[in-house]
């Protein structure tokens, strides 16, 4: 059972990066898709009706989390809680850019509220990276399973170790990268005309960056994490997962050179699922290792909370994601195809 909802949050989260990752991804390209206030206007209006819908997947992890693993919520939330609460300023401002950026009355609120867009989009994919190579690198958990991390220290992996240090900010840059081109084929695929073909311009542009950072923190990870190895080597069919990822990488290269958007941005959904999906894989069963002593590390095992309760909250999760997954595949035909110039809002 613990295993089962090692996987189910791991999907949840993936959910959560490949649909939010798109809108931030397009924050982030802002600017460089939009040239005019219209065209940016039109940038807003391709996630304007589900980037909220979106975050509700972090929501559910994060509640999911509390519910099955609530060790490693309290290890977390308590040896991240200033970085955790930067990302949750940068969501609130992000929002109320996104909602107030047309009630302004002058064009320099307006190009205000995209300033705010793009930056905030920004700041969370570096910061949503480098909670991910914390994650991946290990933080230096104490016999009680707790840890407290500075935002730095010395910039390197070892004791004493912070937030940020240059394998951390090299997996945040890798984020930032590989939403920024996930972004620009959503933009793609939801408009026409010079939109359109300046966002795969982007899209292009940011491929090799993307591609060549893949290399670098796939080399980062197998030398900070000995554990990625030692799985792949123990189990050999992981490898389904990087060489998934590998793939669709390429496939988003000669995808986006053809006039074929969707694919190309569901090549991107795959990237990123592989990725991911690695990085879960190369983890297990730990959940949050520790980089001063392998045997303090948190595992699926140690973190979880009773059978029953996992037995309980699988009863309650199954119908619930029945309900979510419906109504965002409503949300999502209803706003299927390309956008008009001419529409309203955002």
């Amino acid at each position: 059972m613990e295993t089962l909802w090692f996987c189910l949050v791991a999907l949840m989260l993936a959910v959560y990066v490949i649909l939010d990752g798109f809108d931030l991804g397009a924050g982030i390209v802002h600017f460089l898709v939009g040239r005019t206030a219209e065209e940016r206007r039109l940038v807003l209006r391709t996630v304007g009706p589900v980037w909220d819908g979106n975050e509700v997947w972090l929501l559910a992890a994060g509640g999911t989390l509390y519910c099955t693993f609530p060790g490693l919520y309290a290890a977390g939330f308590s040896g991240l809680y200033l970085p955790l609460m930067l990302v949750l300023w940068l969501l609130i401002l992000r929002g109320l850019s996104i909602e107030f950026r047309n009630h302004a009355h002058s064009a320099l609120g307006r190009q205000l509220g995209d300033l705010v867009f793009a930056l905030t989009s920004t700041l969370l994919a570096v910061f949503l990276g480098a909670a991910l190579g914390n994650v991946m690198r290990g933080v230096p958990l104490d016999r009680s399973g707790f840890f407290f991390l500075p935002l730095w220290t010395d910039f390197r992996t070892g004791p004493p170790t912070g937030v940020l240090d240059w394998y951390t900010v090299l997996v945040g840059v890798l984020a930032l990268a590989a939403l920024a081109q996930h972004g620009a084929l959503w933009v793609a695929l939801k408009t026409e005309g010079t939109l359109e073909a300046r966002a795969r311009r982007v899209a292009r542009s940011v491929w090799h960056v993307v591609a060549g950072l893949t290399l670098v923190v796939a080399g980062a990870t197998l030398r900070v994490q000995p554990l990625l190895g030692g799985n792949l080597r123990a189990h050999r069919w992981g490898y389904i997962f990087p060489a998934l990822a590998l793939v669709a990488l390429i496939a988003i290269r000669r995808l986006v050179a053809r006039p074929d958007s969707f694919r190309a941005f569901v090549a991107s959904c795959v990237y990123i699922t592989g990725m991911l999906a690695s990085a879960a894989f190369g983890l297990f069963p730990y959940v949050l290792p520790s980089n001063t002593d392998p045997r303090l590390g948190l595992t699926v095992w140690n973190t979880a909370t009773a059978s029953h309760g996992l037995r309980v909250a699988l009863a309650w999760w199954v119908p619930g994601m029945v309900v979510v997954l419906g109504c965002f595949i409503f949300i999502y035909w209803q706003f299927r195809g390309k956008l008009q110039t001419e529409g309203e809002g955002y």
